[in-house]
């Protein structure tokens, strides 16, 4: 029981964790930022690019980690240390999570202006990332299910040692002290314990990233994504067609042109032989 308890009192309340979405590397004035962002910035693309590829890898790397702890977790090698390091990967693991969701809102408005090839592969980042995340969200409620089912067991034959404890010294001091304070320090005691198991619960819980705000913004973006590149390929297809249209149109002047220079040959070609018949006729009547 004291080997929980310091654990509980050293990681902190259940509600520190709960700030990993309070803050982003990039994501600050979002709104302001697509407004007034006036062209591409290849320097920032290439930035937000590969820092958003790094926290995925980093995303990926925690649910592996988690996967085998998750295999540890009430067994003989299952210890506080290895609580604490899981406690601690998940909070820089949600702070990351929530940043590079903000990045990625950034990047989705700075490639706007960029080529069909820098928008592909923004749809590439952001289909890694929600996949990673997903991955990590089911490990992070697996693990966490585990531990609040072997704490319960632990604190179960913690208590029944407890109540034993506790009733061997009151039988031996039973002429000093009334069955009332007894049983008044009894209850306190339980109190005591469903605190402290109140607040371990939370602590698990609030380990736990809060999964579907962060799905809804994925969401969000890739919907953007997907219009963006709806469009482009509108365009490149309206392009196509006014070329088609435009190169058919040349062969077709084309065709009029060797038309007409070739009724002016054929014209041309009667105008002389009509000028060589009439010299002739004429020649002819002066020789007469």
């Amino acid at each position: 029981m004291s080997r929980e308890g310091t654990g509980l009192s050293r990681t902190g309340s259940g509600s520190g964790p709960r700030d990993y979405g309070a803050t982003s590397s990039s994501g600050v004035g979002m709104a302001d930022s697509s407004n007034n962002f006036g062209g591409f910035s290849p320097t920032e693309f290439i930035s937000l690019s590969e820092s958003i590829a790094a926290n995925t890898i980093f995303v990926k790397q925690s649910w592996q980690f988690l996967e085998k702890a998750n295999r540890t977790i009430g067994t003989a090698k299952d210890n506080q240390t290895l609580r604490d390091k899981v406690h601690d990967l998940q909070a820089g693991t949600n702070q990351r999570v929530a940043t590079t969701s903000k990045d990625l809102q950034r990047l989705t408005v700075v490639v706007r202006r960029g080529d069909k090839q820098q928008k592909l592969q923004v749809e590439k980042l952001t289909s890694d990332f929600t996949h990673v995340v997903q991955m990590y969200s089911k490990s992070q409620q697996v693990i966490a299910a585990k531990m609040k089912q072997v704490f319960l067991v632990s604190a179960s034959q913690q208590d029944d040692i407890n109540r034993d404890s506790f009733s061997e010294g009151n039988q031996q001091d039973q002429l000093l002290q009334r069955q009332q304070q007894a049983a008044a320090q009894s209850l306190q005691f339980e109190q005591d314990m469903l605190l402290e198991r109140e607040q371990r619960f939370r602590q698990i819980e609030a380990d736990v990233l809060d999964v579907n705000q962060i799905m809804k913004e994925l969401s969000s973006i890739t919907n953007q994504q997907a219009e963006v590149i709806d469009t482009i390929e509108n365009t490149i297809e309206h392009t196509v067609s006014n070329v088609e249209s435009g190169a058919t149109e040349l062969a077709k002047a084309a065709e009029y042109q060797n038309r007409y220079r070739r009724k002016v040959l054929i014209l041309l070609i009667i105008a002389i032989v009509l000028g060589v018949i009439v010299t002739g006729i004429i020649v002819s009547k002066l020789k007469s």
